[in-house]
């Protein structure tokens, strides 16, 4: 992939080393996941190695600094192309914030840390990001490349993407009169959907910069792969409760990234929520 080069985001907040972790030791024997309700449904904190009561390290490492400044100039390139997008369709793309943390952070949707994975916030219109999770996606989760890292990023974009255009009005209005079942099933359809819209993201990047390199899709494609739900739930406990599903199987998240990519098609995002849900 390349990115180096690019201008950084000036929409960034950096709170990393300041405070406690807040994370607790997690001793495992191989690859333990368990599937929690937000973003890529898997609890990391298992996998960072950190105590509760760590202080953050001031001291720069220059790996860290390397991953948090690729982590700004994608998310500069997600603002320069939605704003292109956004302006074809005779809109303003209202630019969203990227905070990065350290171990735990307060949010205008409350407290949360590293172990959630990246989150976007809709009420403070932040994409949150603790960089371990990059190490946790390469060596736990069996997802490496720059490609797979700039695929998390898109996808919480996405999510900041839907809330402009008013998709994540009709989940939520779901949400608060639908039973717990078709609570999922919209769930999905929402995660799906900032899948096809980081595929989007990346058709039009792709033209913008062209900045992919061999290999770069079936690393976005993998990482898809290994944060199914399915897969997730497998690992976890050995069986897949379909009933359960919140983000979507690694075959649709694959798909639905692939699509965007393949279309660049914002107005087809629309599509997800018109298909039968057996057809996802």
């Amino acid at each position: 992939m390349q990115w180096e080069g690019r201008e950084e985001s000036k929409n960034v907040e950096d709170s990393r080393g300041v405070g406690k972790t807040g994370l607790a030791v997690g001793g495992i024997g191989g690859l333990v996941l368990v599937i929690l309700g937000l973003i890529f449904g898997v609890d990391i904190q298992k996998f960072l190695g950190q105590g509760p009561g760590n202080e953050g390290n001031p001291q720069a490492d220059p790996q860290e600094e390397r991953l948090a400044h690729f982590a700004k100039v994608v998310f500069g390139d997600t603002e320069r192309v939605w704003d292109k997008q956004f302006r074809e369709m005779g809109k303003t793309y209202e630019k969203p914030t990227l905070h990065l943390f350290t171990g735990e952070v307060d949010t205008e949707c409350g407290p949360a840390d590293a172990g959630v994975g990246p989150f976007y916030c809709p009420n403070d219109k932040k994409v949150y990001i603790d960089l371990s999770f990059y190490r946790v996606l390469e060596d736990k989760l069996g997802s490496p490349g720059e490609f797979a890292r700039a695929y998390v990023i898109a996808h919480e974009v996405g999510h900041h993407v839907q809330r402009l255009l008013g998709y994540s009005k009709h989940v939520d209005d779901a949400r608060r009169t639908q039973s717990k079942k078709l609570e999922n099933e919209m769930s999905v359809r929402l995660e799906l959907q900032a899948d096809y819209l980081a595929g989007v993201w990346a058709h039009h990047a792709q033209e913008q910069f062209n900045f992919l390199d061999k290999g770069d899709i079936e690393s976005a494609t993998n990482a898809a792969f290994h944060i199914g739900d399915d897969y997730l739930q497998k690992q976890a406990r050995g069986r897949v409760q379909p009933d359960s599903f919140t983000h979507g199987t690694s075959k649709q998240r694959q798909r639905w990234f692939l699509q965007g990519f393949k279309t660049g098609s914002v107005k087809d995002a629309e599509a997800l929520f018109k298909l039968k849900y057996e057809d996802l």
